[in-house]
């Protein structure tokens, strides 16, 4: 199978959104606020790495159903030497002695806050205090509730009130009113002076372990001043010949199921799919086939070797992927060729719904995310994580790809690859093109996609969706490259947007 470089077209009164370039840099985000925040700390004189902690703080501060410092963040830094794998997400308590879904026993220890401390210290140029400075002014001087977010906190009313969040603002706030979050714009302004790592000691450790022993779990501030950021090397998958100026895919390492969009990309480059069907139809077997590994993730660059087997004349119907959707996406790129792809989450809506007064947040239920095998639950243990983001990278340049969408994640990314990669299609287009989703035994198709007769007559269990369906997640796109400027591209999905400095 033939790969080449990625290609961008001219944007000019385009049909889609189009890539857009700057001499500064380019930022790719899952809200504008955020894409904002990150051209702010671009024009500052800041790089991608300052410009990504930008972007995802005002995220923790307008999307808090999805993300928050209450969650975890999962990195790739490209930077002049190589490539780094961030890992921002925390273990079970170390006395936990049960696990559930939501609430007290579903938190890990939260990683984004350490993250942001660690990329910081390794490539971070500008002061916390600059570089938090829009997201403390909006959780002090408030947002105006959009609509999308007052029906998420309805449809988790429930969950919120019964996990102690009932006396939050936001629960029973009309759209349309003001979102002040005074206790978060005051633990900003503590990293902003002391840096994010004082959140795993003296007040603010106190506070979530007394929250969370109030609605009987176990972790306590001894959990918080154990935990680690680690800083590994990413696993990467070569796409066509392996030369100098070859392709390469990078992707999350363990704890992150980043490994199956590595093995479904590994297996895919053995087919020469002969139309544009069969190609969508290998993909859907390669993805189902591919998350029947998903509790053996921590085995690594180990599954890269994996055969996996499908029918390209017949869906199988294994099933696999699941069907969460949360998550925001962050892409950066500066003009000394950084590039920085990132996601942040609190796993489910609100995560566990436990709230902490003093501090504005809702704790992550991570804890969910155990199922059986090296991947069953246990104390002081990391689950498998969805976050993936991915880098791809070639003698021409860099490229940064995050989504949102859980088990939709890997599923979107290699479709949009395929289509740049191979398919040839400008990476605006590639974006913006109709998509499935594997989910639950079910194809979810979105409306309009020229395969989804096809794919039903393979045998697929096709169930049409409306365009920009949650489901289909979207893409925060940035990148750069060599000789050109820093590029940026949004999906119309979501809320999604770009800009450049």
């Amino acid at each position: 199978m033939r790969y080449q470089h990625w290609h961008i077209a001219d944007g000019f009164s385009s049909t889609v959104r189009p890539a857009i370039s700057g001499p500064s840099g380019a930022v790719s985000a899952a809200h504008p606020l955020a894409v904002s925040a990150g051209q702010d700390a671009l024009a500052q004189g800041g790089n991608a790495v300052d410009a990504a902690i930008a972007a995802q703080a005002v995220l923790c501060v307008v999307a808090p159903d999805a993300c928050g410092v209450g969650g975890d963040q999962f990195a790739l830094v490209a930077d002049a030497t190589e490539i780094h794998a961030i890992s921002g997400a925390g273990a079970t308590p170390r006395q936990a002695l049960k696990h559930a879904d939501e609430g007290a026993n579903s938190i890990t220890v939260p990683g984004l806050a350490g993250a942001w401390a660690e990329m910081h210290t390794r490539w971070g140029s500008l002061p916390f205090s600059t570089i938090l400075a829009r997201a403390i002014r909006l959780a002090e001087e408030g947002i105006v509730l959009p609509c999308a977010l007052e029906q998420t906190v309805v449809a988790h009313d429930a969950r919120l009130r019964r996990n102690g969040a009932g006396d939050w603002q936001l629960v029973g706030l009309p759209s349309g009113q003001l979102f002040v979050q005074p206790a978060l714009a005051a633990l900003l302004r503590q990293f902003a002076a002391q840096g994010p790592q004082c959140f795993y000691g003296g007040n603010i450790a106190a506070s979530i372990a007394r929250r969370i022993a109030t609605y009987g779990g176990a972790m306590d501030v001894k959990d918080m001043a154990a935990h680690t950021t680690h800083v590994t090397r990413p696993l990467s998958v070569t796409l066509g010949r392996d030369t100098p100026q070859a392709t390469k895919v990078f992707v999350q390492p363990p704890p992150t199921q980043g490994i199956l969009l590595g093995m479904a990309l590994r297996n895919f480059t053995r087919w020469t799919p002969h139309d544009d069907l069969q190609a969508d139809h290998i993909a859907v077997e390669l993805t189902e086939a591919s998350f029947a590994y998903r509790d053996r993730a921590s085995e690594g660059q180990d599954l890269l070797d994996v055969m996996l087997e499908v029918d390209p004349a017949r869906a199988s119907r294994r099933g696999g992927p699941r069907a969460y959707l949360h998550t925001a996406g962050v892409s950066v790129a500066d003009r000394s060729g950084m590039v920085v792809s990132s996601l942040i989450s609190v796993f489910d809506d609100f995560g566990s719904c436990i709230f902490v007064p003093e501090l504005g947040i809702v704790l992550n239920n991570r804890a969910g995310g155990f199922t059986s095998g090296t991947n069953a639950w246990a104390p002081g243990r990391v689950p498998v994580h969805t976050l993936a983001p991915a880098i791809v990278q070639s003698g021409w340049g860099t490229m940064a790809l995050a989504t949102p969408g859980a088990d939709g994640q890997v599923q979107t990314l290699l479709q949009v690859i395929d289509r740049i990669l191979r398919r040839r299609e400008d990476i605006a287009a590639a974006i913006a093109a109709p998509r499935w989703r594997s989910e639950g035994g079910k194809l979810l198709i979105e409306q309009g996609h020229p395969s989804a007769e096809g794919l039903q007559a393979l045998g697929h269990d096709v169930a049409l969706r409306p365009a920009g369906a949650l489901c289909f997640g979207a893409v925060a796109c940035a990148g750069v490259e060599a000789g050109g400027e820093p590029f940026a591209v949004s999906d119309w999905r979501r809320n999604n947007w770009a800009g450049v400095v």
